[in-house]
């Protein structure tokens, strides 16, 4: 719908760059990235031709590279990776660096500490992507809407069911589309006063872009969440909110790219429910007494009080 640029702060580091990256890169640029990863010092050793050597690819590749993810250019990297070096943040981060896939012979210890860093840098490439303005101004537009489409199919759905609950709690009139039939017909009925999401992890799902599109042209206002900024989901959208790729270091089922969508619509849930606090709170707890007759009591021993109390109570 506008144009955007994926853009990358200039605190982020070198390594988070290159995963927050990834999603783009073909293969030669892929095989420029591993090499970066595996010799962190090799800007400031190589030159461009050693280091497109050692790429098994060109010049001209390495800096589409450097531009992909967020330097002008070699030598702007150079300085970066000069900046990095001697900081006690990059030798902590490099143990976090290793790709691996896990093996059918790998501890239960391995596995655990394998997920919590592939996790873990699945939600910080998110928050090193993420577009606050994007979020804030989508939620501010989601707040003040008569009527929230959400669309999204397979895993994705599952996902924004979470998000279509909560918004519902606050107050947002938030329905959810997981059939391209019924999200297309919701779509054409909505206007100028309507709001809709499209969830899809590639931003590529073509159930998920045509329902987006349709409520576009309806005149509602869209926001896609999806990992890639410049996909068909992307490119049907007011405002994007942008996910981190998934990571290919554990399996290709691997969760941490359902974990950075959830960590994305929960700073999106919040900021909805900050235009209007006070509103948003009493509706939570007008919510929560209506089901507080369905939970089970928890029972406490009273054998410790006098008998008197214990008969009150």
């Amino acid at each position: 719908m506008v144009p955007r640029t994926e853009t990358t702060g200039n605190d982020v580091s070198i390594a988070r760059r290159i995963d927050a990256g990834r999603w783009r890169m073909p293969a030669a640029m892929a095989r420029v990235a591993d090499v970066v990863e595996q010799n962190p010092s090799a800007p400031l050793e190589w030159t461009i031709s050693e280091l497109a050597a050692r790429a098994q690819t060109s010049a001209a590749t390495v800096t589409r590279f450097c531009r992909l993810i967020g330097f002008d250019g070699y030598t702007e990297l150079r300085v970066r990776v000069a900046s990095e070096i001697g900081r006690a943040s990059a030798t902590d981060e490099a143990p976090r660096r290793a790709r691996r896939v896990l093996g059918e012979d790998d501890p239960p210890e391995i596995l655990m500490q394998t997920l919590v860093e592939t996790h873990g840098r699945a939600i910080q490439a998110t928050v090193d992507r993420l577009d606050l303005g994007a979020v804030e101004r989508a939620a501010k537009a989601i707040a003040h809407c008569d009527h929230l489409d959400i669309y999204a199919v397979g895993s994705s759905g599952t996902i924004a069911a979470f998000l279509r609950d909560r918004l519902y709690r606050i107050g947002v009139n938030a329905h959810l589309w997981t059939s391209a039939h019924d999200g297309l017909t919701s779509a054409a009925l909505q206007g100028g006063t309507s709001a809709a999401i499209g969830m899809s992890t590639t931003g590529s799902t073509i159930d998920t872009v045509q329902m987006l599109s349709r409520a576009a042209a309806s005149g509602a206002f869209t926001v896609a969440i999806t990992q890639d900024a410049h996909s068909a989901l992307a490119d049907a959208a007011d405002e994007v909110i942008t996910t981190a790729a998934q990571s290919p270091s554990v399996q290709p089922d691997d969760l941490s790219a359902p974990h950075a969508q959830l960590f994305a619509i929960d700073l999106l849930y919040y900021l909805v429910a900050q235009q209007d606090f006070p509103a948003s709170r009493a509706r939570l707890e007008d919510t929560a007494r209506a089901v507080a007759g369905l939970r089970r009591p928890r029972w406490r021993s009273t054998a410790h009080l006098p008998r008197g109390i214990q008969e009150i109570r």
